[in-house]
């Protein structure tokens, strides 16, 4: 399985996230890469145009990414995740996927530090 799966377009890391790894949640991609799970029925506005739409992995893929109405109106909210997930996409494109990777295992939640 592609591990790039497991990042999710906006940035939460679903390895490491409690939802998924108690099965309350089954990640932002997974299922809709086999066709086992609709993503026409996806409610989620940034999974919708960044992995249906542009075919990407995550946003840190996304040419569009300074601009993007979608992820700004995302990563605006209040809370600390939002702002973490954010960090996760710019890391991802500066550093790329498997330098994320073996940081991202490290975390015990969809977020985490990058030391």
């Amino acid at each position: 399985m592609n591990s790039n799966l497991y990042a999710g377009c906006c940035g939460a890391y679903c390895r490491t996230c409690k939802p998924f790894l108690d099965r309350a949640c089954k990640g932002c991609k997974i299922g809709f890469d086999t066709g086992e799970r609709n993503i026409n029925n996806a409610k989620c506005k940034i999974k919708l145009c960044c992995f249906r739409d542009k075919n990407l992995d995550t946003c840190a893929d996304c040419t569009e990414i300074e601009t993007c109405n979608i992820l700004g109106e995302w990563y605006s909210k209040d809370g600390n995740k939002y702002r973490k997930y954010k960090e996760a996409v710019y890391y991802i494109r500066k550093n790329g996927y498997e330098n994320f990777f073996e940081i991202a295992d490290k975390w015990k939640n969809a977020y985490g530090k990058y030391q």
